[in-house]
């Protein structure tokens, strides 16, 4: 697994350092509409300066030749409901991370979750509990493939801030989602729609498409006292020849490189760490970097995000890119500016 720590300044952060105050009411628990009706939070990394606009003003911030890095996840309704067997007591189904045609990885809740439990999925079908793993983690093998009953026996896994939402579930995809594995958004992406791909497109902005499959872990806080100290999660990512040929073309015309996404962000870094000194490849597998404050990016020279969680990776990753104290400054001013947050919030571009 391949972890940034090439510091010693980045071993000694410690998890506080990223902490800030938020209040309840700027989590936004529905999506504004349009999509890219959302505020943008535009900051200029050369300059300091700061621009307040709307996200479907983000082709006056970009130029011909700028290359626009997009997940084209699909999240898959991960959220099943069975019963023990036997017994009949209830169990909740958090599908993480496929292993094979029967097996997955799941977030588990309910008692008495030991190899061999048995359970029927709620309008599914019946699992068995084959391994132990940390925590509430635990594979599952199906007896028939869960796929197949997505439509009958899947939910959707809003993330656990927002509450109650009652919309139409699709506003939790993006309008370029294409390829079924996350267990949640890629919410950077959450902002754009196909009008404002189609006018970015026409001012000479290109579009290149990666895969990383979102785990839930990604909502998760980061606890140790020392941020170095915590275990990040491993997503599988891709990334395809043709998307290298976008970068490559885009690095040779001095356009630059706009991971929307920390997702994004961290499937072109690691293919980046990957390829070394050697000129960059179609790669994929597992990624497990974790980028802190002194981490040097090789590829991205701009990113879209959204605003995320205290004591979180996705915070230091941002953080890396623009710096700790500007980062949190920029939050500060975003939340008395009465910016939303998280999943379905408002959006930042750091240039």
């Amino acid at each position: 697994m391949l972890i940034t720590l090439a510091t010693n300044s980045m071993t000694m952060l410690k998890t506080s350092d990223f902490d800030y105050n938020l209040p309840l009411e700027r989590i936004a628990q529905t999506p504004v509409e349009p999509r890219d009706h959302s505020r943008l939070l535009v900051f200029q990394r050369e300059t300091g300066e700061v621009f307040h606009r709307y996200f479907y003003d983000l082709p006056s911030f970009l130029k011909p030749d700028d290359l626009l890095v997009v997940n084209h996840t699909r999240v898959i309704p991960a959220r099943l409901f069975a019963q023990k067997l036997p017994g009949l007591g209830r169990a909740e189904i958090l599908l993480l991370r496929k292993r094979n045609a029967l097996e997955w990885e799941c977030l588990m809740g309910g008692s008495g979750m030991k190899v061999g439990r048995y359970l029927q999925v709620i309008d599914g079908p019946k699992a068995e509990v084959i391994e132990v793993l940390e925590g509430a983690k635990r594979v599952l093998r199906f007896e028939a493939g869960i796929e197949a009953y997505y439509s009958s026996a899947g939910h959707v896994p809003l993330p656990p801030y927002i509450h109650n939402y009652v919309g139409d579930p699709e506003r939790y995809q993006t309008v370029f989602n294409e390829v079924p594995g996350s267990a949640a958004a890629p919410t950077a992406g959450l902002h754009f729609t196909s009008e404002l791909i189609e006018s970015l497109i026409e001012k000479g902005i290109n579009l290149a498409k990666i895969e990383l499959r979102v785990g839930l872990d990604t909502f998760a806080p980061v606890t140790e006292a020392l941020a170095s100290d915590h275990h990040i999660h491993k997503e599988w990512c891709q990334i395809n020849a043709e998307t290298i040929e976008k970068i490559n073309q885009t690095k040779a015309k001095g356009g630059r490189v706009v991971a929307v996404g920390t997702t994004s962000v961290r499937a072109l870094e690691t293919m980046a760490q990957n390829a070394g000194e050697e000129s960059f490849s179609a790669w994929q597998g597992d990624t497990g970097l974790f980028i802190l404050p002194g981490y040097r990016f090789k590829i991205v020279d701009s990113i879209i995000t959204n605003f995320h969680l205290p004591k979180s990776t996705l915070l230091m990753l941002v953080s890396a890119f623009a710096g700790r104290e500007n980062i949190l400054r920029l939050y500060e001013t975003a939340i008395k500016e009465n910016y939303r947050f998280f999943s379905f919030g408002d959006a930042m571009l750091l240039l």
